[in-house]
């Protein structure tokens, strides 16, 4: 089953990487939802998109910010993520400072959250890290230009260090890369699909996940995909 990825939440309709932007998405039948988290002053993972947060003319540093004062700027921690929401939902984690990434398994650890946690990076090294805990899910993240190697040689390099997912901007995939992925048990994962037509051709290339901006579409667009009714015909 293709994962459905809110990414940063139903950002269009709530404030992105925050609660209720989470929980919509997830009311709208998302299965998962897609976040970035850094490490505050004081330890906590904290779930924003830039390493600055604005309040009017004021910035605030997030790694210089103590968790109690993000969350008077509407940045939730990760453990608040699970405490008010649960965790019945695939959680794909794209971690912008590399000392998070070992706070961000404990944090999904003491919740029992660690199968469904989908951990994205482009640096590798951090990924492989993280192996040793076997139950986390590792996603490389990155542009198909920043990849040095032949695709099948990272393809074989990705199974071999136990990585999940590889995840490429949607335009990027093309169904023989999908299936050479496949080859060697690694899913491939779309983002950016923001039109039903990008999701449509990706579900053609036999996508594992996509990630959209709008929830609605996006749960939509794979229902009528994997009930058979939809049609490259049709307008995205």
């Amino acid at each position: 089953m293709v994962i459905t990825f809110a990414h940063r939440g139903a950002r269009l309709e709530e404030p992105e990487n925050t609660i209720p932007a989470f929980e919509r998405a997830l009311r709208a039948g998302a299965t998962g939802i897609e976040t970035d988290v850094w490490r505050s002053a004081d330890g906590e993972v904290v779930c924003a998109h830039d390493a600055v947060v604005r309040r009017g003319r004021r910035r605030h540093r997030i790694q210089q910010t103590t968790a109690a004062e993000l969350a008077e700027l509407a940045v939730p921690r990760m453990a608040d993520v699970y405490e008010q929401l649960g965790t019945a939902y695939e959680c794909s984690v794209d971690v912008k400072s590399p000392d998070a990434a070992d706070a961000l398994v404990d944090v999904a650890r003491r919740f029992d959250a660690l199968e469904r946690l989908w951990v994205c990076s482009p640096d590798l090294e951090l990924l492989s890290g993280l192996r040793p805990e076997r139950k986390v899910k590792l996603v490389h993240s990155d542009r198909r230009a920043a990849i040095g190697a032949p695709l099948e040689r990272h393809a074989y390099e990705l199974a071999s260090i136990g990585i999940d997912a590889m995840n490429l901007h949607h335009t990027e995939w093309t169904a023989g890369l999908v299936s050479l992925f496949h080859r060697f048990d690694v899913r491939a994962f779309a983002w950016d699909t923001q039109e039903a037509r990008h999701i449509r051709a990706v579900l053609r290339m036999q996508i594992d996940a996509v990630y959209c901006d709008r929830p609605d579409r996006m749960v939509a667009t794979v229902a009528e995909w994997s009930s058979g009714d939809g049609s490259d015909a049709r307008p995205g």
